[in-house]
């Protein structure tokens, strides 16, 4: 066990490993604009969902349980399926993933705007504020904690299974798992998980931090 922490350290630290198209700057720079841009595009489908049912009530039923079946569809399933259907792209690899991070945002979103004490919302209506008056500068806020967790741990998710590209030849640091377990090299494999590990751990503690800062600045 000493002799491999030794050498995964030496892996992780060798300057030539993280130069060059196969370094890890130039994967870890790939694995995190496939995590982030699923991330995005995920919260811009699944953030109106969940403040719409959430302010109104309605489809909360269909839209939770489509977010259930989403969060149970197995990830390389889907990628295997839309790669047979759409050929070699990075297509497959971001419609997984989208299809991951939905659920949580969703539900999360849900749950925060049906947190809302009612007699706040009534309350609102009652100083003459309009539907989208209400939702904006009363629900939103105080769904906010809320909603971010659900951000948090979407991206969480996403970084952790970003590594799927690798598996239909696509870069991001799933090629050090991939490649590693191809030439059985149990420290490239080990190196891999680890800086998958750890972007998202950093990316965990930046999102805490600006939830923190979103926090305390909203309006009372």
């Amino acid at each position: 066990m000493f002799e491999l922490l030794r050498n995964l350290g030496a892996w992780l630290v060798d300057g030539d490993r993280w130069t060059g198209s196969d370094g890890i700057a130039h994967r870890l720079a790939e694995h995190l604009q496939y995590s982030l841009l699923a991330t995005l595009v995920a919260t811009a489908i699944a953030l109106p969902v969940g403040l719409l049912i959430g302010h109104t009530g309605k489809g909360a039923f269909v839209a939770i349980n489509l977010s259930s079946f989403g969060r149970a569809l197995p990830t390389v399933g889907l990628v295997v399926l839309v790669f047979l259907a759409s050929g070699l792209s990075m297509w497959p690899v971001y419609i997984a993933l989208v299809a991951l991070a939905v659920p949580s945002i969703v539900t999360n979103t849900y749950a925060g705007m049906t947190a809302v004490d009612p007699d706040v919302k009534d309350a609102a209506r009652g100083q003459g504020m309009r539907g989208h008056q209400v939702l904006f500068q009363v629900e939103l806020p105080l769904a906010l904690p809320l909603i971010m967790t659900g951000l948090r741990l979407a991206l969480i998710q996403v970084v952790a299974t970003a590594t799927i590209a690798a598996y239909v030849s696509f870069g991001g640091l799933g090629r050090y798992v991939f490649d590693g377990l191809a030439q059985r090299d149990l420290v490239q494999v080990l190196g891999g998980a680890v800086l998958v590990a750890a972007v998202a751990v950093v990316l965990d503690l930046a999102l805490s931090a600006l939830q923190r800062v979103i926090l305390r600045h909203r309006p009372a």
